[in-house]
Parts: C-alpha cells; structure tokens; sequence
C-alpha cells in the first residue's frame, strides 16, 4: 500500500476543521483519527487500486454493508465487522460525505483516547 495524496486531500476536504481530528501514517496509508479513534483513510494498492478504508463500528456494519462501494474489509479468511473499504471510483461527494457521516457518528460514541 502507499499514500495517495489526493484522496489524502479528498478527505481532509470533506472532515473540515472538526475538533479532536488529527492524521496519523498507518496501516502503508494516511489515516484519520478523531479524538483518537479511527474514522478513516486512504491508500493505493500494489495493484494501483485507489480506496478509502472506513471505520463505522460493528453497530453500523449492516447498514454500510448497504452503501454505495461497500466491500467488507476481510483479514486471514475473517471479515473484520465494522471496517470497509471504498473504491475512489465508487466514492462521488455525496458518498464520501455519507460514509463520513456514519464513522464519524460511531467516533463520536466512543470515550476519547
């Protein structure tokens, strides 16, 4: 994975000025925090795919599992509830922002780190 500035930029454009929010290199991508929890990022696949990863909170899965570009993040066999992937192509404004919307209000459920 490696860091693609202009989904970076896509992001930081949506997310605005929100207190407690910061960035952190993580996971071969960029990735956002607010109040310490993770909401969400971005990267370039070795195979040049271009995604958002987004964390919604397990509460959440079932209805991101509806979103637009929704792919389940799946690690060694098992899907990880609650983190999805979105391809650039699959993210139009109005998607970021919904997808935004819904791991932002699961970050916000949390006790701050």
């Amino acid at each position: 994975m490696a860091l693609d500035e202009d989904l970076n930029d896509r992001l930081r454009s949506h997310l605005g000025n929100r207190s407690g929010l910061t960035e952190k290199r993580m996971m071969g991508g960029m990735c956002f925090l607010l109040n310490g929890h993770l909401i969400g990022g971005a990267d370039r696949t070795k195979e040049g795919e271009r995604r958002f990863i987004f964390r919604v909170g397990k509460d959440n899965h079932e209805t991101a599992t509806g979103l637009p570009g929704a792919v389940a993040m799946v690690q060694g066999g098992r899907v990880m509830r609650g983190l999805f992937f979105v391809s650039d192509d699959d993210a139009s404004d109005e998607v970021l922002d919904t997808w935004l919307d819904l791991a932002v209000s699961h970050a916000l459920t949390l006790t701050p780190k």
